[in-house]
């Protein structure tokens, strides 16, 4: 599936039925005023929803509409609501004015909904005497849909430093892997499960591969950046081989300017370091002076040979259980 992480769509609410303006003549008695009120116009609603994971299906259909509302007739009787349009959009979606960029709102919950447009309300009749109003159309809107994925970790690095592959051993998920850049061209989510607690269960995404001048929209650039400002923890992947033609040491250099660079959330997140590709000649050398060089906690794995990888996930782990206490204290 084509991954869509940002479009501007139009809405438009249903608008107003008209209200009647009617007098029921009966030769016993005056003329009677039984002109019904008109129905209230379909409203937009835009629902959170954990079944969606793209915005796709709004790149190719950007005109949404809801229903009018009914019109009135004699004998008071109310024209019908117009039936109210829900459109579906992936949890982690922020809802933008398309004209100012403002925050409307930020869909994070499944199941959340809003009215982003309402409906027109009907036009007064002239029954019991009220003064006949025309009815108001329906609210119409530009607006922004700006999708950030939601996981607790996010895997970042360079291309083939080795994310899909670790996520695709840690997790329930099969991440694409090839020897070229940018095989991961879209946020891949997994699902790391233990066996004997559920609430140690956690969300992990596969990020496609950072290049120098993400954050000024190189190469996939800051558009996958942003899904890392959802996580709690960032999880540094570097090919300490060198397989690449790369330095390690340079990469974790260049890979913490891009993340620095890109906004003030992400220099402050937890953050575990990697070694994969241990299981190649060089990588011990490069670890050597990485250790020399930086003073960091770095993991070493081979995610090809799977080794490493239950170390990787019991920190992951700790890490997390620390962030949700740090939490729940600033709640209480």
């Amino acid at each position: 599936m084509l991954f869509v992480d940002e479009t501007i769509i139009k809405i438009k609410a249903g608008d107003g039925g008209q209200g009647c303006e009617s007098f029921y003549r009966d030769l016993s008695r005056a003329p009677m005023a039984d002109g019904g009120d008109g129905g209230k116009g379909g409203d937009i609603i835009i629902e959170a929803s954990r079944s969606h994971h793209t915005l796709l299906d709004f790149k190719y259909q950007q005109n949404y509409k809801a229903s009018k509302g009914g019109n009135a007739s004699s004998n008071n009787k109310t024209g019908r609501k117009g039936e109210d349009r829900i459109l579906k959009v992936p949890v982690g979606t922020i809802i933008r004015d398309a004209e100012t960029g403002l925050v409307i709102k930020d869909m994070t919950e499944d199941g959340q909904q809003i009215i982003i447009a309402k409906g027109g309300h009907g036009g007064i009749g002239n029954q019991y005497k009220h003064t006949p109003k025309p009815a108001v159309p329906g609210e119409e809107h530009r607006i922004l849909l700006e999708l950030k994925v939601m996981a607790d970790v996010g895997l970042v690095g360079f291309p083939n430093v080795g994310k899909s592959t670790i996520i695709s051993a840690i997790s329930k998920v099969r991440s694409p892997v090839a020897n070229y850049p940018f095989t991961t061209k879209q946020p891949i989510l997994g699902i790391v499960q233990d066996e004997l607690d559920e609430k140690l269960d956690f969300v992990v995404a596969d990020l496609p591969g950072i290049i120098e001048g993400a954050h000024d929209g190189r190469g996939l650039g800051d558009r996958f950046l942003r899904h890392a400002e959802r996580t709690k923890i960032l999880v540094h992947v570097l090919d300490m081989s060198g397989s690449e033609g790369r330095d390690p040491l340079e990469d974790f250099e260049k890979l913490n300017h891009e993340l620095n660079s890109y906004g003030e959330t992400l220099p402050f997140k937890s953050q575990i370091v990697v070694a994969n590709k241990m299981d190649l000649p060089e990588a011990k050398n490069h670890l050597k002076r990485f250790k020399k060089h930086y003073n960091e906690a770095i993991i070493a794995v081979s995610a090809k040979d799977k080794k490493g990888l239950d170390q990787l996930v019991k920190e992951i782990r700790a890490v997390l259980c620390q962030e949700r206490s740090s939490e729940k204290s600033k709640e209480s």
